[in-house]
């Protein structure tokens, strides 16, 4: 049975770098990939931060609020996605989750998708100033 697995994450200053892993094991297949990070902050809606689809080398969305400073990247050989984060803010803490549809086409991998079958226990990311 798939299950993502995340690591990842902690404490860092206003400035600093994280990154996230969301490792799918149990899922062998070679199949194109949706793969998708989402954030909660405390009392706040949960916001989609970036999707990414794998084919080829991967192509990626990303919301206006971490443009420029969050990218994904995958390590296929690990069947791992990574979320990095730089420049980071004191509004960037959250718990953030990734999530995933393992056989997807292009078109619904979209930064607005928030169904997905398949989704982290996630990892908490705080920001200090």
């Amino acid at each position: 049975q798939a299950q993502l697995v995340q690591s990842g994450g902690g404490s860092v200053q206003a400035g600093g770098s994280l990154r996230l892993s969301c490792t799918i094991s149990g899922y062998t297949s070679n199949s194109n990939k949706c793969i998708a990070w989402f954030r909660q902050a405390p009392g706040k809606a949960r916001e989609a931060v970036a999707s990414f689809f794998t084919e080829g080398s991967g192509s990626m969305a990303v919301a206006d609020s971490v443009k420029g400073r969050f990218t994904i990247s995958q390590d296929n050989a690990k069947n791992t996605v990574y979320l990095q984060m730089a420049s980071l803010k004191p509004e960037d803490t959250a718990m953030y989750y990734c999530a995933a549809d393992l056989s997807a086409p292009r078109w619904v991998c979209t930064l607005d998708r928030i169904k997905y079958n398949y989704w982290g226990l996630g990892a908490q990311v705080t920001v200090s100033s």
